[in-house]
């Protein structure tokens, strides 16, 4: 079985097309861990795929923000005009939809899908402390979004590696997946990347062959960027896709 892993989408429909164009045939199923919305300026186009293509979902603080199920006492002010914004444009299924997808983690076959922190689907999950993590640990690999970093972290006994992202100039890099030792692999950003690279962020988790993919491809950046400021969204919202930031 192999799984096409998206997270943080954020509205984001000229990514999110990119990817499954790059990503066409070589998966079984589509899972996301979480934010389909929130920042983007195509909420009910990328809802309305989700609903129709997505095995599996998580929400994600956007999501909930999106339709009262979060405050937004915590977003800064871009994000919460754009969190408003997706409210007043979502259609009522669309909304509906958000309004009912599970907290996480959510079991699948030997792994988990979290938005967040296993313990907290809101908590950042940036580094890693082995007997902090080891809890939460009923896999072996837990899949997690939010930070809009791709990498995440391997666990063994007594240690935790960080994981790192592909290399700029690079399009894949390949994990294989130690049978004795626990993985959080976070897939990225498709739609807002922040770790300074602006290419589409995604992974495909081969569970047969024990491996995960993590991948970068490009999108029309400009294509997105022209849609946030038609939609009258804040700026900087639009300026940060060209960057990874």
């Amino acid at each position: 079985m192999r799984y096409l892993i998206l997270s943080d989408i954020h509205a984001n429909w000229e990514a999110l097309e990119a990817v499954l164009r790059e990503a066409g045939g070589e998966y079984d199923a589509i899972l996301c861990l979480g934010d389909l919305v929130g920042y983007g300026a195509d909420p009910n186009r990328v809802v309305q795929w989700a609903r129709a293509h997505l095995a599996a979902v998580v929400r994600g603080n956007h999501d909930k923000a999106a339709v009262g199920l979060a405050s937004l006492e915590w977003f800064n002010e871009a994000a919460r005009q754009a969190a408003e914004w997706t409210a007043s444009l979502l259609t009522p299924e669309n909304h509906a939809y958000l309004r009912n997808l599970p907290r996480g983690p959510l079991e699948m076959e030997d792994f988990q899908l979290v938005h967040g922190h296993p313990a907290d689907e809101d908590e950042y999950l940036f580094e890693m402390v082995p007997r902090d993590i080891r809890p939460w640990l009923r896999c072996r690999t837990i899949f997690f979004g939010h930070t809009h970093y791709q990498g995440g972290f391997e666990l063994s006994y007594a240690a935790a590696r960080a994981i790192r992202a592909v290399p700029s100039g690079e399009t894949r890099l390949v994990l294989e997946l130690d049978p004795r030792h626990h993985y959080l692999i976070n897939p990225g950003s498709v739609g807002q990347p922040r770790d300074g690279d602006p290419r589409a962020a995604y992974a495909i988790y081969d569970v047969d062959a024990g491996c995960v993919e993590l991948r970068r491809c490009t999108y029309p950046v400009e294509v997105a960027q022209a849609k946030i400021l038609r939609a009258g969204l804040p700026r900087v919202l639009a300026e940060r896709l060209a960057v990874g930031y």
